[in-house]
């Protein structure tokens, strides 16, 4: 009695003429770069352009050595003004659609120089998708992508690659190479400068904040001794004369100092 060879099922005649589909060689979060994506000053590049790009909102002052100990009591009182503001308004039962931002308001120290060449990026460099040579034919990481397609495209992890459209590509550093002094901002972020960065537009919040920091009567009182004694203590004042607001950047359009105050 014999017994009948098991016979394998023939593959599927893609697999036959068609071979696996290329994969690039770096990951998709970290694409080749033109300068070293390990390096600080990278690392800051990329989150000042992405500061800049969901940020409608941000308030520009030039600082003058404060001891952390004034940073501390300045973020202390304008944190204070603004969960204070956000109290009142659901207290009151307003129908705006502000929601608390006290938690969202940051002050933060930048590098003016990084900050410069980003917001050059920001401002000037359009990586335009559309242009680019990758299609969904020919782009390594589709499933219909075939090695067998007329072109595909270069998955070698190279910085000269006109493909790569990220902020620190080769093509977004040689379109504003030529652009270093001609942004309205750019006389504002010399020295040291920090930042007050608001996720939304809030009139409010923005009253409540330049009372804070830069106040200026009748528009912008700063808080009494009664109604907030921390803001008269001597640590907090000391910061707050070091301070000084240059002006803000609303929307993409650049306001000077009196004009931050609308």
């Amino acid at each position: 009695m014999s017994t009948a060879a098991a016979i394998a099922p023939a593959p599927p005649i893609d697999q036959t003429i068609l071979s696996t589909p290329p994969m690039t060689r770096y990951p998709p979060s970290q694409p080749p770069s033109h300068r070293p994506p390990e390096f600080r000053k990278s690392q800051l590049h990329r989150q000042y352009t992405s500061l800049l790009r969901s940020t409608p909102l941000m308030l520009i002052f030039q600082h003058n050595n404060l001891k952390a100990t004034e940073w501390m009591a300045v973020r202390r009182e304008l944190y204070s003004a603004l969960h204070t503001l956000d109290t009142q308004n659901q207290n009151q039962n307003q129908s705006t659609n502000t929601p608390p931002l006290a938690q969202s308001i940051k002050l933060q120290i930048i590098q003016s120089r990084i900050f410069s060449a980003a917001l050059r990026v920001v401002e000037y460099w359009d990586p335009d998708p559309a242009s680019s040579t990758h299609s969904a034919i020919s782009d390594p990481l589709s499933p219909a992508t075939q090695s067998s397609a007329q072109e595909i495209a270069n998955t070698t992890p190279s910085p000269t690659d006109p493909n790569l459209k990220h902020a620190l590509s080769r093509a977004a550093h040689d379109a504003v190479a030529s652009k270093a002094t001609s942004h309205p901002l750019t006389p504002l972020l010399s020295g040291p400068v920090a930042l007050v960065t608001f996720p939304i537009v809030s009139p409010q919040h923005l009253k409540s904040t330049l009372s804070i920091l830069a106040p200026k009567a009748p528009g912008f009182p700063a808080p009494t001794r009664r109604a907030n004694p921390g803001y008269h203590d001597s640590v907090t004042q000391a910061g707050l004369q070091k301070m000084l607001l240059l002006g803000a950047r609303v929307e993409g359009k650049v306001f000077d100092m009196e004009g931050a105050r609308w």
